[in-house]
């Protein structure tokens, strides 16, 4: 990887800091964690989703307003209307949101509502929209695509960083495997890799590698103890009713108890999580 000359790390210590918000910030020794459903549905559901998960605390919310489906007929998500919702959730609830570009076209009107936009791992080796993404000055969360090598990831990184954008957040989402028990095989190993070839911050999604909503908290400690430094979940009010990805959807209540029980793995790798509002530790 003699070819990396920006997300490379240069000293052991080498470390950057992205910073999603004025308090939220990807790199430091607090765990970052954003949650909210697969698909922005209405209003009333992103309200239900902002107030909880902010007491728990969560640090960002997540949701898709362009959704990639591999059927056409599948729902791809509510667009503009969708955006329009998260300018309000943003006013209302003063959470950093974070949401998916799926084409250069699409970056100015997401860049104007969102805080940080996510390539997925279909696009991760979109180039053109890499190095567009590159020449914006939000940061970028970019998911391994789904059977990219190590070397493909920090190269598709690279990209965006040639093009002025040094935001950049990588994100481990679970590889392609022969076993279909899970959706996807979490790369573990990959993430403390990363660690030690970037200087940029990672972090984990165990919703889309597990697939399965009862194997996300042991994924997420699991990724937390191997020096993740956040994670990214998708909860939902009524799980089961969710338009998309229903079956990896955790309940809110089912996120708030695994950020609480995140607080000692983090304390034993040197890490904290955010503590809960005075109104939810006496709830």
């Amino acid at each position: 990887m003699n070819n990396l000359k920006l997300v490379s790390k240069s000293l052991p210590e080498h470390n950057s800091l992205v910073q999603l918000s004025e308090t939220v910030t990807f790199g430091g020794q607090e765990i970052t964690i954003i949650g909210g459903p697969c698909t922005v549905e209405s209003l009333e559901q992103m309200e239900t989703v902002a107030s909880k998960l902010q007491a728990a605390p969560v640090q960002a919310i997540r949701g898709g307003v362009y959704k990639p489906r591999t059927s056409p007929y599948s729902f791809q998500g509510l667009g503009e209307a969708g955006l329009e919702i998260f300018a309000t959730i943003k006013q209302r609830y003063n959470l950093p949101v974070v949401t998916e570009v799926m084409a250069i076209a699409q970056i100015e009107s997401i860049a104007a509502s969102a805080d940080m936009l996510q390539v997925g791992s279909r696009n991760m080796q979109n180039f053109d929209l890499l190095k567009a993404l590159g020449e914006t000055d939000k940061p970028i969360l970019l998911k391994r695509g789904l059977a990219a090598t190590i070397e493909e990831f920090v190269n598709a990184a690279e990209y965006i960083l040639s093009h002025g954008n040094s935001q950049v957040v990588l994100c481990e989402r679970g590889i392609r495997s022969f076993d279909n028990y899970t959706r996807n095989v979490l790369d573990l190993g990959a993430v403390a890799a990363l660690k030690q070839i970037t200087h940029l911050p990672v972090i984990v999604d165990p919703s889309h590698a597990a697939g399965k909503r009862e194997l996300i908290a042991p994924l997420a400690k699991a990724a937390i103890a191997c020096g993740a430094d956040g994670l990214i979940i998708e909860c939902h009010p009524e799980p089961e009713k969710s338009v998309s990805d229903a079956r990896q959807a955790l309940s809110l209540e089912a996120m708030i108890r695994l950020v609480h029980s995140l607080q000692p793995i983090a304390a034993a790798v040197g890490r904290t999580v955010a503590l809960p509002t005075r109104e939810l530790a006496v709830a």
